[in-house]
């Protein structure tokens, strides 16, 4: 039998790199819904291509133009607005649900495909940002797997896989560090969204570029690994890694450290997620060490404030990451929007985290709550500014 794999977010960089490994697997997988935001054009062609038995957009106001789109495939059934992708991935036939979607809009879904116990292969990296202690109490209480698709999550992953029962000193999490490592805070605080759009080593989606080029991406990820692999933030380490071939590593109590290396492929840990504990092949490159200097450093804190303020948030607890993310959608889209310079992104969002409501114990409800009200006091200082 076929793995039936419900793509949250199949338009997305990450959601096309993983057709492109169903595809290349169409004897092991099968795509069973896809779902996107905007992108109706692509949708529909995917869909077409992949015959899966549901789509959905998220937008409502895109419903009648998805189902032209779709009107010579009726055995396909269309869907729009944000209840429909929580129903979607409850779906019986569904083994696998990629949560590729971006933002905070993905946590959603992700609880209700949690408790249709379904194998969250997870690569919307707010979810955990968000919400980690609320998903991973979901996840035991319904028995639900949930495996890292970000590639330095995976790389943790795949080198603790034989380690059960020896405990983690430390992770070594690696950062690209952006097209702006070698700049100056001077010379950052003139850069542009064309300049932050062009990441050295990684092919990605507009607002994680961005992330990426702020280190709030990495921020994001600091609070993940706490989370997905149950350690303390004083336990994680960001190394500054310009090639991208050591994804990220392990170290254990004896001092010794396991690492998985590649070449920047995200084909690879989305294919690694769906075939768990199995690895099939893959075509593409293959690393040559030949070719490679591996250079490490330590992140500057003052210069990438984002990454500072990520474990900030991460010591204070509670609602405070839920304030994080919420206002750095705020600010991403602001400063691709041309609203805020780069360096007033992290400024903005301290101010918000200081002006938000702090909870300690939240709930579900409140981080819907807290999600609001961050956006709006992040909004209303990006106008001022």
């Amino acid at each position: 039998m076929k793995k039936q794999i419900a793509i949250l977010g199949s338009t997305g960089s990450i959601g096309t790199q993983a057709l492109e490994v169903i595809r290349e697997h169409a004897d092991l997988y099968e795509v069973y819904c896809l779902t996107a935001n905007n992108k109706v054009e692509l949708l529909a062609e995917q869909a077409h291509q992949f015959k899966p038995a549901a789509v959905v957009i998220a937008n409502e106001q895109r419903y009648d133009e998805l189902k032209q789109l779709m009107s010579d495939m009726p055995e396909v059934k269309v869907y729009a607005g944000a209840k429909a992708l929580d129903e979607i991935v409850e779906a019986g036939p569904i083994n696998m649900v990629l949560t590729a979607m971006v933002g905070f809009a993905g946590l959603s879904p992700t609880i209700h495909a949690i408790k249709a116990r379904k194998t969250i292969c997870l690569a919307n990296k707010e979810t955990l940002v968000v919400a980690g202690q609320l998903i991973c109490d979901l996840a035991i209480a319904y028995h639900a797997q949930i495996l890292p698709v970000d590639s330095e999550h995976s790389a943790i992953f795949q080198s603790l896989v034989g380690e059960d029962h020896n405990p983690i000193e430390k992770i070594l999490l690696t950062a690209s560090g952006g097209p702006f490592r070698l700049k100056s805070m001077e010379e950052i605080a003139h850069v542009t969204k064309a300049d932050a759009l062009k990441h050295p080593t990684w092919n990605m989606g507009a607002k994680i570029t961005i992330d990426s080029a702020s280190m709030m991406n990495k921020g994001f990820e600091v609070i993940e690994a706490k989370w997905l692999f149950g350690v303390e933030a004083s336990q994680i380490q960001v190394l500054v890694h310009p090639q991208s071939v050591v994804h990220s590593a392990v170290q254990f109590e004896d001092g010794s450290v396991k690492a998985q290396l590649g070449v920047p492929d995200m084909r690879l840990p989305i294919q690694y997620a769906f075939s768990y504990p199995k690895r099939l092949t893959l075509s593409g490159e293959r690393l040559n060490l030949f070719n490679h200097p591996l250079e490490f450093f330590e992140p500057d804190l003052d210069k990438f404030r984002c990454l500072a303020l990520a474990f900030e948030a991460i010591g204070r607890g509670g609602n405070v990451p839920c304030i994080l993310n919420a206002a750095n959608e705020i600010v991403n889209r602001g400063f691709l929007e041309d609203k805020c310079g780069f360096l007033q992104m992290g400024d903005i969002i301290a101010e918000t985290i200081e002006r938000t409501t702090i909870i300690t114990n939240p709930s579900y409800d409140d981080l819907i709550r807290t999600d609001r009200e961050a956006r709006r006091i992040a909004t209303e200082l990006m106008i001022k500014n």
